[in-house]
């Protein structure tokens, strides 16, 4: 009896401790991000003098930065990009993802294990042949390249998560549907699609902000002045820095790369969790 004693009061104490270690490293996050915000509406000056909003909120320092660094054009080019692939990836993976969850044929385990192995293949190494690929399809510097990467690359990862998923949706979902006259295509876009949305959104907003703060590729795929991505436009802007000095510019730049998969999250985290433990017990 003691010894239990002993062992709950060990638990208590490092469960106090995580929440410290939580409480801790939520405040430094909130401060960090506060900061940056504040110093986007911030001069330079009032930034390396750590004052900022001594002089008030200068919105321009956005207006500045969209019109000089054409940040609403690159914006819009990471927004078609991600966009056009998350949807492919969830139209081509999660058909994909329920047959190798639930239907028994000759060679799924295979399948299986060679989709989820190349989650551990650095990126660096598929870099040459993919733009081999790419330039003997004359696709290299167009749209169409970097989506199709962008699905590829998220399929790994898609495929994993939506495994467990789909394993916990009753198969007699489709059965019936297959009794009332369904394909088994049909079943599964009319019955099952609809059931699994909090396991899709959830990895649709994991793969969108992957896709979002991505540079290699786009470096490598994208890299001119119109088919630029944010996260290449940011760097162009850090660039300039050395020049200008407008680190103001350089902050707002920043907090609108952030945006978006700020508000992804504010706006869908009850679906993200319900997404994480729908898929961790299979009912």
């Amino acid at each position: 009896m003691k010894a239990l004693r002993k062992k709950l009061e060990e638990l208590k104490l490092l469960h106090r401790i995580g929440r410290v270690i939580l409480v801790l490293w939520v405040i430094f996050t909130v401060v960090a991000i506060g900061w940056v915000f504040c110093a986007s509406l911030s001069t330079s000056k009032e930034i390396f003098s750590d004052k900022v909003l001594a002089s008030g909120f200068h919105l321009d320092n956005y207006i500045r930065v969209i019109k000089l660094y054409n940040i609403a054009k690159y914006f819009m080019n990471s927004l078609i990009y991600t966009g056009l692939a998350c949807a492919g990836v969830i139209v081509l993976i999660a058909p994909a993802s329920y047959v190798l969850a639930n239907y028994a044929f000759k060679g799924r385990n295979i399948i299986r294990s060679a989709y989820i192995s190349t989650m551990g293949i650095p990126g660096i190494m598929l870099m040459i042949p993919m733009f081999m690929i790419i330039s003997k399809l004359n696709l290299n510097k167009t749209p169409l390249a970097i989506v199709l990467i962008y699905i590829c690359t998220s399929a790994p990862f898609t495929i994993f998560y939506l495994l467990g998923f789909f394993s916990t949706i009753p198969q007699s979902i489709q059965e019936a549907a297959l009794i009332d006259g369904c394909s088994h295509m049909k079943a599964f876009w009319r019955a099952v699609f609809p059931l699994a949305q909090p396991g899709l959104i959830t990895v649709t907003i994991f793969n969108f902000i992957s896709i979002w703060n991505e540079y290699m590729w786009a470096l490598v795929f994208v890299n001119t002045e119109r088919r630029r991505t944010l996260s290449l436009g940011l760097q162009a802007i850090v660039d300039g820095m050395r020049t200008s000095g407008d680190w103001s510019g350089l902050f707002a730049a920043v907090v609108i790369v952030f945006i978006p998969t700020f508000i992804l999250y504010i706006l869908l985290s009850e679906k993200i969790m319900s997404g994480i433990t729908g898929g961790a017990v299979k009912g």
